[in-house]
């Protein structure tokens, strides 16, 4: 499992002009999941996510995570994580976890994020989304489950 996060001032995702997402100050997350991925790989990376501090205190140094600053998350799938770029130009996505398997681990994913109180926006699996964002630092964090 691959998320890709961003500490952002505001996010937003759109399908077909329809935004269908949208947070402030938080966390936008790419999320991929590869063919063995499952419960555990998403329970400790909601673990990690949850407890990632790269906000600032009042000494303005990254050391609150999202739940302290109020924050939200806006999670988008995201199955491109797992390109396979190694043999000519045009990226191979077999590593990709089958769509019907990856729609309800994110789901169970965004599920697990809420259960800690966290409010968490979506895109919809499997559409073709335009994601808008505010990175706030920049701050950029790639997790892999594969690279613990």
């Amino acid at each position: 499992m691959r998320v890709v996060l961003q500490r952002v001032k505001k996010a937003s995702v759109a399908i077909d002009n329809q935004t269908v997402g949208t947070i402030g100050q938080g966390l936008l997350l790419l999320v991929g999941f590869q063919a063995d991925d499952g419960s555990e790989q998403i329970d400790y990376l909601v673990k990690k996510i949850a407890n990632c501090r790269i906000f600032s205190d009042e000494d303005d140094k990254l050391n609150l995570n999202v739940q302290q600053v109020n924050g939200k998350i806006l999670s988008v799938s995201q199955f491109t994580l797992y390109a396979d770029t190694k043999k000519g130009n045009r990226p191979s996505f077999t590593r990709a976890q089958d769509p019907k398997i990856a729609s309800k681990n994110y789901d169970e994913f965004n599920q697990k994020l809420r259960a800690l109180g966290i409010e968490v926006q979506t895109g919809k699996f499997g559409a073709d989304m335009q994601v808008s964002l505010v990175n706030d630092g920049p701050v950029t964090i790639i997790f892999d489950t594969d690279n613990k």
